[in-house]
């Protein structure tokens, strides 16, 4: 089993990135607005119900493919690393999967400010991510989470939490399918 973590800010192609890996390799994209947009019928995501069922279903969904026969899952991720409960959920994560025997990869994405603006708006985004659509929104909270959240690892950082697995790649001027096969390279996916 291998479990990749395909973390980043927002719009920076993870889910894009995901999806042209899962062509490569055998492994299955969970991006992580499948969940978002499931309860969002219902909750917003950032209200106490809407967090509780998107991290329910999640949970549930990484502890049944962890005991598959599933060659692997990529899962997307918007890290603040500013933020503690964002690291004590990718350690939980984590261990979900290094529990079952499954291998574990982090693959960190970033990307210059006014490439992740045009990214927002791509045709394949907003299809996948309807709450995401209303851009005058979705680009004042790309711009303004830069202010709050720290979303992207400083030097050296992702070491604090013994990751051998890691590669971090500037995406900014790489094909989303470039991108993939660096990733399955590095990692002989």
């Amino acid at each position: 089993m291998k479990f990749v973590l395909l973390f980043g800010p927002q719009a920076v192609g993870k889910m894009t990135v995901g999806h042209e890996l899962t062509k490569l390799t055998d492994l299955k994209l969970f991006h992580n607005h499948m969940t978002i947009e499931l309860v969002h019928h219902f909750f917003d995501y950032g209200s106490k119900a809407g967090s509780r069922l998107v991290h329910s279903f999640r949970e549930q969904i990484f502890e049944e493919i962890a005991k598959s026969d599933l060659y692997g899952l990529i899962f997307t991720y918007v890290w603040a690393f500013n933020e503690q409960g964002d690291w004590d959920y990718v350690e939980k994560v984590c261990r979900i999967f290094e529990s079952r025997g499954a291998e574990v990869y982090f693959v960190e994405l970033e990307a210059d400010v006014e490439e992740r603006l045009e990214r927002n708006k791509s045709e394949f985004r907003l299809e996948q991510k309807p709450t995401k659509r209303n851009l005058e929104w979705s680009d004042n909270e790309l711009i303004t989470s830069r202010d709050k959240y720290r979303l992207n690892s400083l030097d050296g950082e992702i070491n604090e939490i013994k990751r051998k697995n890691y590669l971090r790649i500037n995406n900014t001027h790489l094909s989303a399918e470039e991108t993939a096969r660096m990733i399955k390279e590095k990692f002989i996916l």
